[in-house]
């Protein structure tokens, strides 16, 4: 969704601490498509809220006492219609990052985040946008040089399942490319991309674009 789309964008901040949920809903307020409707201290709040709220995002917070964000992100997303979740946490531990990411969470910033980007990022992941924190993004490729042999062959033998045309949009998703970047490099139109992401999404039984691009950084093809 666009920066001039009129349509207003609700979310829900979950986070345990009351200055950080109360600095976000002002930070949120201040943009006009955007509404925070709801607020939660700990993952175990999430479900009843976003079964009433109905947001867009949910904006999680990874520790917090009883269920943790990782926990609520995995039982949210797993859900059908479930809402976009963007990860705002202040600790970003490789483990935490990839089992975030894995669940379905389309974004993953760290609380250092100017409020600008973190208003731009709500935006992005409601259209269904990954966006990572540069931080995360090095994570990721350090990851993916140093990641075991056993993991590599087994996202490849995911991929195959993968037709031609799916296989090179899926590699492009893996480096991050947009659909219309997508549509130049590959000579298709944007549909028909967006048409070759589902189709991709759904025999691999992933959700996202992030979890796509994981794969395929795990299979090694993203270089």
């Amino acid at each position: 969704m666009s920066e001039a789309t009129a349509t207003v964008l609700n979310v829900l901040v979950v986070d345990d601490d009351p200055l950080v949920r109360a600095g976000l809903r002002m930070i949120l307020g201040g943009a006009g498509d955007l509404a925070v409707v709801g607020e939660a201290g700990t993952g175990g709040e999430v479900p009843a809220l976003v079964a009433r709220l109905r947001p867009d995002v949910v904006l999680m917070d990874l520790h917090m006492p009883g269920v943790d964000g990782l926990t609520a992100t995995e039982r949210l997303r797993s859900a059908p219609g479930a809402p976009e979740v963007l990860v705002l946490t202040a600790f970003e531990a490789d483990g935490h990052v990839r089992r975030a990411l894995r669940a379905g969470a389309c974004g993953f910033l760290l609380k250092d985040t100017p409020p600008a980007d973190i208003v731009a990022a709500v935006r992005r992941v409601a259209a269904g946008e990954p966006v990572l924190s540069p931080e995360v993004t090095r994570r990721l490729i350090g990851l993916a040089v140093g990641g075991a042999e056993d993991r590599r062959t087994a996202a490849r033998e995911r991929l195959a399942a993968l037709g031609e045309r799916e296989m090179e949009v899926a590699v492009e998703v893996g480096r991050g490319s947009a659909n219309a970047e997508i549509a130049a490099a590959l000579h298709l139109s944007v549909p028909t991309v967006k048409t070759h992401v589902s189709a991709a999404l759904a025999k691999l039984g992933l959700n996202n674009r992030v979890q796509l691009a994981l794969l395929v950084h795990d299979a090694g093809l993203a270089d």
